[in-house]
């Protein structure tokens, strides 16, 4: 559907949503709604997919998602984000992700993980992180990866992919956002090299490109494989917009299908991305400026709470897609809820004093009651939620040290 047929339907929201969206490769999103990646904590502590997780995605795929995206999934566990990830390879239960397949590429929905390494924010009580460049500052400690190591990465991602394809997932999803290890790349407060990936944000970016080219050998050219990147780390001396637009101009010459554009870092001293940015979604304007420089088609993550919201992001060309992430664990069938004549918005709930953290673990134990069939009855406060999050993070890591440590897990 072309740009000047979206403007002519905004007058009929459910039609500008309800628009299918053919990527580069060939592949087709059934419609503009997606639920982007969030970190659902929902593995078992060895890697592999719980059945609330796997019920989970199933019931975003019958809510009507176009693809729901799984953050995050490790290639290599020696540096996880959370013990609650996902680990693909040889030691990955394969009925599990079968299951998980099976049950969530339905109806045309489709099933995208999103390939990750924390680097320097690996998850330190199952870690041993490495970053860009050595750090050691009050929140952030890390030791700095060889030449060899970073070379190595393109190839553990690519394996990743490979791995995803087989079992049956429908696309994959490179995570460069966030302040993870390719966002430590692309930042020069992480990244502080002085050799071929540090310096220039050409050279910053250098591993990204390198990390899509062997993906894309690995998986072949009509399979979808998006990237998620930061339009700014909302912190000083991090990466600014300007320097991620360099970034969209030097993805617009690979081969990738979908740019998800977000933002904010785990730097300490960032701020939220939500900061300064409560009246509507965050990252409009850059994705406005972002799609001057490219052809690819662009999906924006944060902030959408109204369907208006995202009709208009459609429906003007700002986006191509509408991530939905907080709005679809209040709501797993918001999408199918947004592409009806009647719509309907969730209700968000409202926090006084939250401690740090305290919103995510809120969010994290829903999701655990979505996928328990049990929403209905979920009604911890953010006290409750972060001891029982923080409980079960810590009886994973014990599970995660048991299967990755002993022996000695190579991620060969």
């Amino acid at each position: 559907m072309s740009r000047q047929t979206l403007e002519r339907e905004t007058l009929n929201p459910n039609h500008v949503l309800r628009s299918s969206l053919e990527l580069p490769c060939g592949a087709v999103l059934r419609n503009r709604l997606a639920k982007s990646a969030m970190s659902d904590s929902l593995g078992n502590g060895e890697g592999d997919p719980t059945e609330a997780q796997v019920r989970l995605y199933e019931r975003w795929a019958e809510g009507g998602a176009a693809v729901s995206i799984i953050g995050e999934v490790q290639g290599d566990p020696r540096f996880p984000e959370k013990p609650g990830n996902l680990v693909f390879g040889a030691h990955t239960d394969q009925q599990a992700i079968q299951s998980l397949v099976k049950r969530a590429v339905i109806e045309g929905a489709n099933l995208w993980p999103q390939l990750g390494h924390a680097g320097a924010l690996s998850h330190q009580p199952i870690s041993q992180p490495k970053g860009p460049s050595a750090l050691d500052i009050e929140g952030l400690q890390c030791a700095s990866m060889s030449v060899e190591e970073i070379q190595e990465l393109p190839g553990t991602y690519a394996r990743t992919a490979a791995y995803a394809k087989n079992a049956g997932f429908s696309g994959v999803q490179i995570h460069a956002g966030h302040g993870f290890l390719l966002s430590q790349f692309l930042c020069p407060l992480f990244n502080r090299r002085s050799d071929g990936y540090g310096g220039s944000i050409e050279a910053r970016c250098r591993i990204v490109l390198e990390v899509i080219d062997e993906v894309r050998r690995a998986v072949g050219p009509s399979y979808p494989v998006a990237i998620r990147i930061n339009s700014t780390d909302k912190l000083e001396g991090g990466l600014s917009e300007d320097e991620a637009l360099e970034v969209v101009r030097l993805l617009d010459q690979t081969s990738v299908d979908l740019i998800d554009i977000s933002g904010g870092t785990y730097f300490p001293g960032a701020k939220a991305s939500s900061d300064g940015s409560s009246r509507g979604p965050y990252f409009l304007e850059f994705a406005r400026r972002a799609k001057e420089v490219t052809n690819v088609p662009l999906m924006a993550t944060g902030g959408f709470k109204r369907r208006e919201q995202a009709v208009d992001a459609v429906a003007s060309g700002a986006v191509d897609m509408v991530g939905l992430a907080r709005a679809m664990v209040l709501d797993p069938r918001l999408a199918k809820v947004w592409l009806t004549e009647e719509g309907g918005d969730p209700d968000f709930p409202k926090f006084k004093s939250a401690p740090p953290g305290g919103i995510t673990a809120w969010y994290t134990m829903r999701l655990t009651a979505l996928g328990e069939d049990r929403e209905n009855a979920f009604t911890l406060d953010l006290p409750s939620a972060m001891r029982i999050y923080e409980e079960r993070d810590a009886q994973r890591c014990i599970k995660w040290r048991e299967k990755f440590s002993h022996p000695p897990f190579c991620p060969e």
